[in-house]
């Protein structure tokens, strides 16, 4: 059967099952709860999914992007600051003590670092053993056979039950890791990026693994990857993960074949091409992903979209002004995050502020003698602001000359084509262009 075949089949038959997990409105906010406190980290903000029994979704994404925030929420590891995670009916960000505690064996992680969680003063058997012990499952003889039939069923020996982790290479660590998972017979597992510290060699063989061990146990399992090849081969359905919100869902195939948010085509692009031959298009996105502190208020990928919706009075500036403009604002958003001292507060009232004089010498680096007057005129206004000490006033400022739908108003996810696949932007809209045409590709399917 081909590996097209394969995937097509595992999808089919994840379509007519009944919903596991269903996740909506789901946020985790870190700090932010003082008065005089930070603006919160909006690790994940404001997600909705489902993941059908027996289905593996995948979820992918730049770093730092609330992938792992987000797994581990749905397992209780973390607090959701809002949302509701339900496990088949059951809303778990209820559950408390006891209850908390039986719910636990449902649902499973296999961590990022094979090295790092497993306690090097512990046996496997122990290691292995202890959801078992925690959870009182039989007795001290019953969890032990036990747990060398796991060690079995992942490809190790059971005389490995007496040593020690450091005596494992990384992919034994991540097989022993997933024995740990499956102590307690999960339905759903959390797959943190499990491959990722992997050789390339390894990696196959424990992908391959999970494949078996889902088929065996009828496991349900969220991907969490970056390797976006890793999730093609092994997803049903792949969730596209930007600075705390989901971007785009999909069937696999198609998702990878005709990507609809202007995200998913940079990220796709970015994967290698092993023919030296094919030429390929890539996106090479501008500038850094904003702080999840201060995400912006519209669309999150907003600042570094290639596909990004302009104001109409300025539809006749290229790609290299409106880049220069997206980084120059960028640079005015670090400068609002710097804290001043008194000393700074004073000089900034007499008007002897100069903490943020280098502001001229960016503005010569960004904008060439080739800049439209008109553009020039507000970007050195701004330039006033900043050397002024008024960082906030040159960025609200720059917000009003050049921003448009995409920096205002938040996107919908949008259906895209005749599947259940969603896309969170703007280009979907019937006023717009789609996005595939703003970046070359043809029209998308609306």
């Amino acid at each position: 059967m081909s590996e097209m075949s394969r995937q097509r089949g595992r999808t089919d038959a994840a379509a007519v099952g009944e919903t596991l997990v269903e996740v909506d409105g789901l946020k985790k906010y870190y700090g932010g709860g003082g008065v005089l406190a930070d603006p919160p980290v909006k690790a994940v903000d404001g997600v909705s999914f489902s993941i059908q029994r027996g289905e593996t979704l995948g979820l992918v994404g730049e770093s730092g992007c609330g992938k792992t925030t987000l797994g581990r929420t749905l397992v209780q590891l973390e607090t959701a600051t809002e949302g509701t995670v339900e496990f088949d009916g059951t809303d778990v960000t209820e559950l408390s003590g006891q209850r908390l505690k039986q719910w636990r064996r449902n649902a499973q992680i296999v961590f990022q670092d094979p090295e790092s969680s497993l306690n090097d003063r512990m046996t496997i058997g122990e290691i292995v053993r202890e959801p078992l012990d925690v959870h009182e499952e039989g007795t001290p003889r019953e969890r032990q056979e036990k747990v060398k039939d796991l060690l079995a069923q992942v490809g190790l020996q059971p005389e490995h039950y007496y040593r020690y982790p450091h005596q494992f290479s990384g992919g034994q660590r991540q097989r022993i890791g997933i024995a740990r998972a499956l102590a307690l017979e999960p339905e759903f597992v959390v797959l943190d990026e499990p491959v990722s510290a992997l050789d390339t060699s390894v990696q196959a063989k424990i992908l391959n693994l999970l494949e078996d061990l889902q088929a065996e146990f009828d496991l349900t399992y969220l991907f969490i990857a970056h390797d976006l090849s890793a999730v093609r081969h092994i997803c049903d359905r792949v969730a596209v993960m930007y600075l705390g919100k989901i971007m785009e869902m999909g069937e696999t195939e198609e998702l990878y074949t005709d990507p609809a948010n202007p995200y998913t085509h940079s990220l796709l692009s970015a994967i290698p091409e092993p023919d030296p031959t094919v030429e390929k298009d890539r996106i090479t996105l501008p500038g850094t992903p904003p702080s999840p502190r201060d995400p912006p208020t519209g669309c999150q990928f907003t600042t570094r979209c290639p596909a990004k919706i302009h104001p109409p009075e300025y539809d006749h500036l290229d790609a290299e002004t409106w880049n220069a403009i997206e980084r120059f604002r960028e640079v005015i958003r670090e400068r609002t995050r710097i804290d001043l001292s008194i000393r700074d507060r004073v000089r900034r009232s007499v008007g002897a502020f100069h903490r943020f004089d280098d502001i001229d010498e960016t503005v010569t680096d960004m904008f060439g003698d080739d800049t439209p007057d008109e553009v020039r005129g507000h970007v050195e206004q701004a330039a006033e602001y900043v050397k002024a000490g008024r960082p906030d006033q040159a960025r609200e400022y720059m917000g009003e000359q050049f921003d448009g739908v995409c920096d205002t108003e938040r996107p919908e996810l949008y259906p895209v084509g005749d599947t259940d696949r969603l896309s969170y932007c703007h280009r979907h809209a019937e006023e717009y262009e789609s996005v595939g045409s703003v970046l070359g590709r043809g029209s998308d399917d609306e």
